[in-house]
């Protein structure tokens, strides 16, 4: 008799199945040349290492896709013949013949790359927005659950608010407080009043609002908000789960304090809560100091409310 375990696993390997299945016809690989070329899906991706790589041996290019010796030289013969790659002995090992695209062979491969960009692209433009990054994020995982090698991290852009990102602020802070302090409605009524004033306040000359953008999404925001003549105060420094540990917070932080120089502010100022540890990191790491701590019963929950300043 199989274990329990044992037929879950077995029920999750035909999930599997069933996923590569639908996956190989959304993206042709089963049609005879992909996205109408005459090359098959190993071809092209060949044809890709060899754009990214100056000149691979063939040996490199086996073991780095994996492909068996015998079928790669094969691949490359036909390429050859057809004046898509050229072979030239290596400067350091003369018994070693490096492969590189020609000019056709590099041609062949941006029509291949376009087409696959605009196919893709017109996949994505089907779905919403939210679920557009629901795809990207569950992409990740399947990558990171499988052990893909790791990439460089994206990187990301700030940029000043625009119409609908304060919608994203107020939502994000509710949700994440949530999830992560078991903040109550409260806090969310708290950012949207803070919003909404600065909104219907805003002095460019004197204030900002800074977005951290990261492939197309908003990953992160803070608030540069007029207290008096010369004291400013951050606020609403957040930054998505998913983008900690690339130095966003760290970033958003230096930009208000370089901001509020500029601006002639004489002080910084900002509250926190001591339960947030990796925000109170941040504001000592950029030279802010601890002036006062106070218990308050806020979002549902017994807080020590501190005050930090920065003076300018």
């Amino acid at each position: 008799m199989p274990t329990a375990a044992a037929t879950a696993t077995d029920q999750r390997a035909t999930a599997v199945r069933r996923f590569n299945r639908f996956y190989t016809r959304q993206i042709g690989v089963l049609n005879e040349g992909l996205l109408q070329s005459p090359f098959s899906l190993g071809e092209a991706r060949v044809l890709y290492e060899l754009a990214q790589d100056k000149g691979p041996s063939a040996s490199e290019l086996s073991a780095d896709l994996g492909l068996d010796a015998g079928y790669l030289s094969r691949m490359l013969r036909r390429f050859e013949r057809r004046g898509l790659i050229a072979r030239e002995p290596s400067e350091s090992d003369g018994r070693r013949s490096l492969v590189a695209l020609t000019r056709k062979g590099r041609a062949a491969f941006a029509t291949l790359d376009a087409r696959s960009h605009d196919e893709v692209r017109e996949m994505l433009s089907r779905l919403a927005e939210p679920d557009q990054r629901h795809l990207l994020e569950a992409m990740r995982t399947v990558e990171r659950l499988l052990g893909a090698p790791s990439h460089p991290a994206p990187g990301y852009l700030l940029r000043t608010h625009q119409p609908g990102d304060m919608g994203w602020v107020v939502h994000r802070h509710g949700v994440l407080y949530a999830q992560e302090y078991g903040w109550d409605e409260q806090f969310e009524a708290l950012v949207a009043d803070i919003v909404a004033q600065f909104l219907r306040r805003f002095d460019p000359k004197h204030e900002r609002c800074w977005i951290a953008e990261r492939e197309g999404d908003i990953v992160g925001s803070v608030f540069l908000v007029k207290e008096s003549d010369t004291v400013a105060k951050l606020r609403l420094l957040l930054v998505e789960p998913s983008a900690r540990g690339l130095g966003i917070g760290n970033r958003l932080v230096t930009e208000c304090v370089r901001t509020a120089r500029r601006m002639s502010y004489r002080k910084l100022t900002l509250w926190t809560q001591q339960s947030l540890p990796a925000a109170r990191r941040i504001y000592q790491q950029a030279g802010f100091r601890l002036v006062g701590s106070e218990p308050h019963h806020s979002f549902g929950h017994d807080l020590i409310g501190e005050t930090w300043d920065l003076d300018l």
